[in-house]
């Protein structure tokens, strides 16, 4: 006579294959990303109105206290904050030449050359361009620690996303995160160029805001929108590869084999001469893959560039280096990204690509509005300069 447990067992149902592996959760994730961009967003408002109001009082005569400006505009803030950069940098050099007293005089030379090789091209250039070769500083120390053997397996968990790994805060740190030096070069060689693109454009979008807000620098509201893009975009990659990719793949794992049917006589041969191991591995499900790299952000500065900037021309740096508009351009990498994506090309993250990209339009469209409300609500006591 079967006992309790056996007829429980017997009446139970048998799960199923799917149920055994479980369905990977979203919802973390999306609470992640969209809290993450609120509070950077929330962050770069307010340090932007406390370096605003910090540069403004230094610009303003002793005897007015009002936060409102009468004279005071945003070309008044950026000229004062280069002339204090140059001013620092003046005297790091000085530093650098006093204590290079002791040096031998054969030496001392060099050093200044050295000094004056770095500091020239990085001094002359634009404001986004130098935040842009920062965040690709940052990249590169990161590409650094993937070649410490003794960090890889740290590395490979805090470093790359896996959807599948349940981590979160993995989309924040693998945008900025590089195995290949390729990888990294071709990343920094376009987040120069749009990057520094997109950052002219938000400076010119707020110079044109009605009311007007003085603002002396717009590093905090790229990195906010910079950041932004790279959650963004792994969150559309996260999404496809756990509610699309891995359904497909847990289903062709569960669903029994069927033979392969030999309809002629040349695929019968075909068929019973081929390797075991060629045959498993075309009824293999295709893997979900870890992925890193910043650029479905880098994307988002190229589509904001191509709308902002419309009558621009772009090039290849390898030939053909024959150039073109550059809405043909970016139109034709978001076109191959939708076929890699439609078709399942794995050498890109086309999903993170393609939501870069719509990052960026959405950006266009509604960010620069949205940066001034941000703004209003984290200090109400913005100064606004009033024509007289």
């Amino acid at each position: 006579m079967p006992s309790f447990r056996e007829e429980v067992a017997r009446t139970r149902p048998e799960e199923s294959f799917a149920d055994k592996f479980g369905k990977p959760r979203i919802g973390r994730h999306i609470l992640f990303v969209f809290g993450g961009i609120s509070s950077v967003f929330a962050y770069a408002a307010f340090y932007t109105n406390m370096e605003t109001g910090t540069w403004t009082n230094r610009l303003m005569p002793a005897t007015k206290s009002s936060w409102v400006s009468q004279s005071v505009t945003n070309a008044d803030l950026r000229r004062a904050y280069r002339i204090e950069l140059v001013k620092k940098w003046r005297g790091w050099f000085a530093s650098i030449t006093e204590e290079a007293q002791g040096i031998p005089k054969a030496i001392r030379p060099w050093i200044a050359a050295a000094y004056a090789a770095v500091l020239n091209p990085y001094g002359n250039s634009s404001e986004g361009k130098r935040l842009c070769w920062k965040i690709c500083l940052f990249n590169a120390v990161v590409w650094l620690a993937w070649k410490v053997k003794r960090f890889e397996p740290k590395m490979n968990t805090r470093f790359m996303h896996n959807p599948l790994s349940g981590l979160t805060f993995t989309l924040l740190t693998s945008m900025f995160s590089h195995k290949s030096f390729l990888h990294l070069l071709a990343n920094c060689l376009a987040l120069e160029g749009f990057g520094s693109a997109a950052y002219l454009y938000l400076v010119k979008e707020q110079d044109k805001a009605a009311p007007a807000q003085l603002e002396v620098s717009a590093s905090w509201h790229f990195l906010a929108f910079f950041v932004s893009a790279g959650l963004f975009s792994g969150l559309v990659s996260h999404v496809v590869a756990t509610k699309f990719m891995y359904p497909r793949m847990v289903a062709k794992l569960s669903a029994p084999s069927t033979p392969v049917k030999a309809n002629t006589w040349a695929s019968a041969v075909a068929v019973s001469s081929a390797p075991a191991a060629s045959v498993v591995k075309a009824a293999a499900p295709r893997p979900i893959l870890p992925s890193l790299g910043a650029s479905g952000a880098i994307y988002a500065s190229v589509t904001l560039t191509a709308l902002a900037f419309p009558d621009s021309q772009v090039s290849l740096i390898i030939p053909p280096s024959y150039p073109i508009d550059i809405q043909t351009g970016v139109g034709a990498l978001v076109l191959l990204d939708i076929i890699g994506a439609a078709r399942g090309w794995r050498f890109f993250d086309h999903w993170a690509h393609l939501g870069g990209a719509a990052f960026g339009v959405a950006y266009y469209c509604y960010g620069p509005e949205l940066w001034k409300c941000m703004r209003r609500t984290f200090d109400s006591t913005v100064r606004t300069p009033i024509t007289r």
